[in-house]
């Protein structure tokens, strides 16, 4: 696959990518790694687990490869490095504030990733339509989340949460597993297990 990739452009990468070639994220970011790596080091300076930094930076750059539009951005290289340290830099000042599962990803539990799987996880599929945006059903709905969100945070071990949180972005399994350092099959399993908790909760 490198052989195949390494003369090609990344631009030219990115849209044969759009066109099928799943395979092309896989290589790009291997091929970016070690941007990832130097690129903590300097971060790290600014406070974060070095390793975890690491992984945030990962999760830029497959941000990067998602988001790439080659009629408004630069190059890929300067668009990828951009969405790397905005992510790393995001994840260091949010340790300073000591966030964990944010409130913001309120957004993301309606939304549904299917990765191959024979289902959906749809985090807010209990949660009543939107009829009317008024105060009141935002609050209520708020509360669920919160309400959902602490049942998340006593019932998922370190790593299923870890494993949501990046499924969240879109990342299949194996992406996650890539970006974790774990193995495909145990980052699968986690999915699993994950999905099977949450639907209990709802």
């Amino acid at each position: 696959m490198e052989r195949e990739y390494s003369q090609v452009s990344d631009e030219e990468l990115i849209d044969r990518l759009r066109g099928g070639e799943s395979r092309i994220t896989d290589y790009i970011m291997d091929k970016y790694k070690n941007l990832v790596r130097s690129k903590a080091k300097s971060m790290y300076i600014l406070g974060g687990d070095n390793e975890d930094l690491i992984q945030e930076g990962m999760i830029g750059l497959f941000k990067a490869i998602r988001d790439y539009d080659s009629g408004r951005d630069a190059s890929f290289y300067t668009f990828a490095d951009l969405c790397i340290s905005r992510q790393m830099y995001t994840a260091v000042q949010a340790s300073h504030r000591q966030k964990h599962w944010p409130l913001n990803t309120y957004v993301s539990l309606y939304g549904s990733h299917s990765q191959g799987d024979s289902e959906e996880l749809e985090l807010a599929e209990a949660l009543p339509p939107d009829q009317d945006q008024n105060p009141e059903t935002l609050f209520i709905d708020r509360e669920r989340v919160e309400y959902l969100e602490g049942q998340i945070d006593k019932e998922l071990s370190g790593f299923e949460k870890q494993v949501l949180d990046l499924y969240l972005t879109g990342m299949s399994y194996s992406q996650i597993a890539k970006v974790l350092g774990r193995e495909e099959k145990s980052t699968d399993n986690a999915l699993q297990r994950l999905k099977s908790k949450i639907k209990k909760m709802l």
